[in-house]
Formats: structure tokens, C-alpha cells, sequence
């Protein structure tokens, strides 16, 4: 804990870099060429490599100017195990042809305010040949000093009034300020440094980033899918592919960063029609259950909320408050989706929220939860989105474990 609060005091007074490039094109047509483009930033300040590290007990060595070739990012390859690529595949999808570049990073998901985002744990200085804001030195020696790069909309949502976000919905889950807003790799919602990725737990190595430059990203896929198997999701993210997820792609979502991250477990899913998700039978077999609770009856969530849920409900009851729940407004707790008219997905997806008195706690409304309720839920380990910037009242989700007994 030592570490965050001492993050807090040296990055608090950190200025926010607004990075908003235009986008880097193709890169050279073969191997070893480079990209029209200019592949140096243009009169970089020379400070702009020796910035302070705002967070020093995460902080990498700065990446300096950019002195190689831009690359467009074409493929994103995750492997389908809570493991790193294996290295003969690596080297394998490195010799395919038109696989022009390659970049192994960390990917992992965490929970932020009912939202499963995906945080990238990368090298500052290979990773940002792929993006938009490949040039911003500044950007990239705030990511290598421990700060945090996310999208500007998505950092409207979700960073608090001192500019960090909370990576995680554990309650000591670490806050990171954010040091740049730059968009990123398309399904990559915000990027992290490796020392970063290593606290959170995210698996090392388990991504790749492929560019197929000149050739056809869709003829480069199906050289990959011969090599590949079921060992790792191939998800397009060309341009061809940036209005819409891959239906046919398998995805993986496991949660990083806590005790409820280990407890709730991973699982592959396929993308369904209106923004549904079937995840792994096996998995849903073993963790998904249909139990009875206080006041809502019957409920269906991941294993581990339903004793804390009814312990919550239990409580809700002995306190003489039974009646400020109402059943017949409860809008369930397992429920596989995506985030209405996002990639992102819902932590309904995991069974680990649930929706109450739905009618009167619209999202972005103060709400009409009574507060007792409230106080009762937050001590058996749920979060309350009421709390949140942009508030969800209806919203409980499960941030940490509790022992009921």
C-alpha cells in the first residue's frame, strides 16, 4: 500500500498530455523497409526523454525517440491459456508470410465501474510503433514512468477527480494516474507499463501484435489459423475490422488485479447476436448457480457471490428493511453481454452484479436506494454504483470476499 500512496503524492500535480495523432498508415511494403512516413519526431524537445518519473516504483527506462519504422496494427493474436505464448509459435507466426512485424505485449481485463476493460502491460518503445500517437515521446516516457494511456472518453468515465484510475473493482485495487490521453490499438481500452502489469498479474507475453503492412490481413489469417489451432483467438483489428468484433473469433475474459479476480476464474466465450456472449459450458457448469436468497427468491450468479448475497439480504431482513427491496424490480445477476452499444464487457458476463429496484435508479441519477441498504451491501463485500462519477444506482457488484460465517 505504501507504494500507491506514495504514487499519489508524486503524480498528483502531473499535467495530463493530450495526444490525439493522425493515424501512421501503412507501413513499408517488405521487411527491413521503412514507411513513407517520417519515422522521427519532428524537433522533440530534448527534455521530453528525461521527464521525472511520476510513479518511481514502477517506473522503466524512457523509450527515447522513435527511430523505427511505423507499423500498422493489423491482427491481434491472444493466446487461450493464462500462459505466454509458447515460443515456437511465436517464432512460427514471425515467418509466416506478410506478417511484416510482430510485438509480444501483456493483456489482461479489469473491472471498472460494471466494465470489463482490456489494460495492455507493453514495452513503451516497441508497442508504440502501433499506434496513432507513435511520435508523442512525451506520451510514451509518462507510460514508461508508471503513469497510465487511455482514450479521452473512456478517462471521462472513469478516472476520478485527481486524474487516476482505480484498476480493479477490489477495494484495494491500485489507483494509476493518467499521465496521456491518446486512443490506442483498436480493443486495447488503456496501456500500462510492464512493471505495472506485473503488480496487476497480468500473464507475461500471452499477446501479439501482428502487421501484415501491403498484404491482405484477411489472406495472413489464414495462414495464421493453419499454425495457430485452438492454442491462441486471432481477432482482426484492421480497418476492415474496426466496425464490429469478429463473430467467428473465440475471446478469453479473466479478470486480474484482486481475490475476487482469482476466486470468479476465466473462461472463452463466442460473440452472439445483440451484444450477447456464450461463454465455455464447462466453465458456466462449474461456476454459474441457481440458488434461493431473501426477498428475491430465486437467483442466478457465479458460486461465490450467492453466500455474501445472502448474508447482504439476510441482514436487509433482520434490520427490518425488507420492504425497500422490491422483487419484482430485481433485473437479475448472470446475464453474458457485452455493455450496451460497446465491445466491452458487463461483469453481469461474470456473475458477480446484480440490479436492484430498477425503475427508480436509473443510471446518472442520485436514485431512490435506500442508504441503510446501501451501508448493509458495501459490508458484505459489494461495491455500490451510486458511488460512481457516472452513477448506476440500480448497480451492486462484488469487490471483495467476505467469510459469512
Amino acid at each position: 500500500m505504501g507504494s500507491r500512496r506514495r504514487t499519489r503524492a508524486v503524480a498528483a500535480g502531473a499535467l495530463c498530455l493530450a495526444t490525439l495523432l493522425a493515424s501512421c498508415g501503412d507501413a513499408g511494403k517488405d521487411e527491413g523497409k521503412t514507411s513513407e512516413r517520417p519515422t522521427t519526431p519532428a524537433a522533440s524537445p530534448a527534455a521530453s526523454s528525461t521527464l521525472t518519473p511520476a510513479d518511481p516504483d514502477h517506473a522503466v527506462d524512457p523509450p527515447g525517440p522513435l527511430t523505427e519504422a511505423l507499423r500498422s496494427a493489423d491482427i491481434l493474436l491472444v493466446g487461450l491459456e493464462k500462459a505466454p505464448l509458447e515460443p515456437g509459435l511465436v517464432a512460427q507466426v514471425r515467418k509466416l508470410k506478410g506478417v511484416q512485424a510482430t510485438e509480444l505485449f501483456d493483456l489482461g481485463n479489469v473491472a471498472i465501474e460494471n466494465r470489463v476493460l482490456n489494460v495492455a502491460a507493453v514495452d513503451p518503445g516497441g508497442y508504440r510503433r502501433f499506434t496513432q500517437a507513435a511520435q508523442a515521446e512525451d506520451l510514451w516516457s509518462r507510460v514508461a514512468g508508471g503513469e497510465l494511456a487511455i482514450g479521452q472518453k473512456l478517462a471521462d468515465k472513469i478516472q476520478d477527480d485527481e486524474s487516476f484510475v482505480k484498476l480493479g473493482n477490489d477495494k484495494d485495487a491500485p489507483r494509476v494516474h493518467v499521465g496521456a490521453y491518446a486512443d490506442q490499438v483498436l480493443t486495447i481500452d488503456m496501456v500500462v507499463n510492464r512493471a505495472w502489469g506485473q503488480e496487476l498479474g497480468i500473464v507475461r507475453d500471452n499477446a501479439m501484435l501482428i502487421s501484415t503492412g501491403a498484404a491482405s490481413p484477411q489472406a495472413v489469417r489464414k495462414r495464421l489459423d493453419k499454425v495457430v489451432g485452438k492454442t491462441a483467438a486471432i481477432q482482426m483489428i484492421d480497418v476492415v475490422a474496426r466496425y464490429g468484433i469478429d463473430p467467428d473469433a473465440t475471446q478469453t475474459a479473466y479478470l486480474t488485479g484482486g481475490s475476487v479476480a482469482q476466486a470468479v476464474g476465466s473462461f472463452s466465450y463466442r460473440v452472439l447476436g445483440g451484444g450477447r456472449i456464450a461463454p465455455d459450458p464447462a466453465w458456466v457448469k462449474a461456476n454459474i448457480r441457481t440458488e434461493a436468497v431473501p426477498i428475491l427468491g430465486n437467483v442466478t450468479c457465479h458460486r461465490v457471490v450467492i453466500p455474501q448475497l445472502r448474508a447482504a439480504l439476510l441482514e436487509v431482513v433482520q434490520r427490518g428493511l425488507a420492504d425497500r427491496i422490491h422483487p419484482g424490480e430485481y433485473a437479475g445477476c448472470y446475464y453474458p453481454r457485452f455493455i450496451a452499444g460497446s465491445s466491452s464487457l458487463s461483469l453481469h458476463s461474470f456473475g458477480i452484479a446484480l440490479d436492484l429496484n430498477v425503475p427508480g435508479n436509473q443510471r446518472g441519477t442520485v436514485g431512490e436506494m435506500d442508504r441503510t441498504v446501501v451501508s448493509i451491501f458495501k459490508k458484505w463485500g459489494f461495491a455500490w454504483g451510486g458511488d460512481w462519477k457516472w452513477t448506476d444506482p440500480m448497480h451492486f457488484e462484488m469487490n471483495a470476499l467476505v467469510d459469512p460465517r
